[in-house]
């Protein structure tokens, strides 16, 4: 049995809170979105912290293809 609590947490946002937290960093750096995300899964797993490191990678991708729609509707 394992005592690491984070081990057995998913931390798989559900897709509206993926979107909701893409919108805010939208909001708050722009075109710089999914860096920012990006930061954030680097900066987590470093600190060994996969589960956490995964949503934030999901959220840049999310940000990504946010970014790329917008464009081709140009």
């Amino acid at each position: 049995m394992r005592s690491d609590p984070q081990v057995d947490i998913d931390m798989t946002p559900p897709v509206h809170e993926a979107e909701a937290m893409a919108c805010v960093l939208e909001a708050r750096h722009g075109a710089w979105a999914a860096e920012v995300a990006d930061f954030f899964s680097t900066f987590h797993s470093l600190k060994g912290d996969a589960g956490r490191s995964w949503a934030w990678a999901g959220v840049a991708e999310l940000a990504r293809r946010r970014a790329q729609a917008r464009h081709s509707e140009q």
